[in-house]
């Protein structure tokens, strides 16, 4: 599953990862592999990312836009 994290500077972060933990507007979620469509808000928060080595990163991010579809993911976020 592949994850871009992008603001409107930059892109901060790229690669193949097994899980994302998102601030939704309604609360936290994860998405896995095969996640279904999805288009979401995202609250002020943190993202969690575990990639495919386990290794975990976290990003304290602004409000933004989330997109799963086909085992991609792109967030959209104003600030980081």
């Amino acid at each position: 599953m592949e994850l871009d994290i992008l603001t409107p500077d930059k892109k901060i972060y790229s690669g193949e990862i097994k899980l994302v933990k998102l601030p939704g507007s309604s609360g936290s979620f994860g998405i896995l592999k095969n996640h279904a469509p999805l288009i979401s808000t995202l609250e002020k928060g943190q993202i969690k990312v575990i990639d495919m080595n386990n290794d975990i990163q976290l990003f304290d991010v602004s409000e933004g836009v989330v997109e799963v579809l086909n085992n991609r993911i792109i967030v959209l976020v104003g600030s980081v």
